[in-house]
């Protein structure tokens, strides 16, 4: 069990209480049970770590009918708590928020992935996670297809718009700031762009990645080709305005990477239940 999945099962039963009444004057102790996991919605299975840590807190265990990442239908029986009913009743809502946060996650990825298939594009997730459920989200979109982008501002530069800006006032150049980095130790230098100007300069100070930020396909396309002229080499991340309807042509266009907000900031829960059975 990792500590990340142990730190967010013990929060979310923290958020119930110390003690469920309900449960302690109608439920006799040792009387065991079985809870039905199904899928109602169907989708992309994920959040299994962080369910088998709240079931673990509870005394419980979870028999799964498949691995995250797996495409559940409708209806589909995913998995079977097992455990006493006491205990089963009090990991049941925390599981339940958890397992359909990262399925809804999981879904909508899975449907970006499959609109770039064969174009060699990852799909990856930004920083605009739920507070503190940030490990989960990412492993998320990691169970639908994804790739990991950055997790922290810890380990990749990132040069943005506010970053520019504090760089021309400073007097200093971008390739400084880079070559600041590099002393650092970090290896992973993205600078995103919104305008050649900056596309060149970025090339020129060693970026290893360009993020071209709310740019039509055409204009990254253009852009990209560009990059690689004076770069070769240089990665290239499509952002900003990234939709289902348009994410192949900025595939297309040339970008190794998109990076969609909206699949931890805007996620539609999936339909899970847990059918307990005495």
């Amino acid at each position: 069990m990792s500590a990340d999945a142990a730190r967010i099962a013990a929060v979310a039963l923290a958020e119930d209480g110390d003690t469920d009444v309900t449960t302690a004057v109608t439920v006799p102790p040792g009387l065991e049970a079985r809870g039905i996991i199904e899928f109602r919605s169907g989708g992309v299975l994920a959040g299994a770590a962080y369910a088998d840590a709240v079931a673990h807190a509870c005394d419980c265990r979870i028999e799964w009918r498949g691995a995250d990442g797996r495409t559940a239908t409708a209806g589909e029986l995913v998995g079977v708590l097992h455990g006493e009913l006491a205990r089963i009743l009090r990991a049941e809502r925390p599981m339940l928020n958890l397992l359909q946060r990262a399925a809804g996650i999981a879904t909508a990825t899975r449907a970006y992935v499959d609109a770039v298939a064969g174009t060699g594009c990852r799909v990856l997730h930004t920083r605009k996670t739920a507070p503190g459920l940030r490990g989960l989200d990412i492993a998320a979109v990691v169970a639908g297809g994804g790739s990991r982008h950055r997790e922290d501002l810890s380990h990749e530069l990132m040069v943005k718009d506010n970053h520019w800006q504090a760089v021309v006032r400073n007097g200093r150049s971008l390739a400084e700031a880079l070559a600041d980095a590099r002393r650092r130790g970090v290896a992973a230098l993205y600078v995103e762009v919104e305008s050649p100007g900056q596309l060149e300069q970025a090339c020129a100070a060693g970026a290893t990645r360009i993020l071209i930020d709310n740019q039509t396909p055409a204009t990254l396309g253009g852009w990209a080709a560009r990059a690689r002229h004076l770069s070769p080499g240089v990665e290239i991340e499509a952002t900003g305005g990234i939709a289902l309807d348009n994410v192949r042509a900025y595939a297309e266009a040339g970008a190794d990477y998109v990076s969609i907000g909206a699949l931890t900031h805007s996620v539609r829960a999936a339909d899970l239940a847990i059918e307990v059975r005495v």
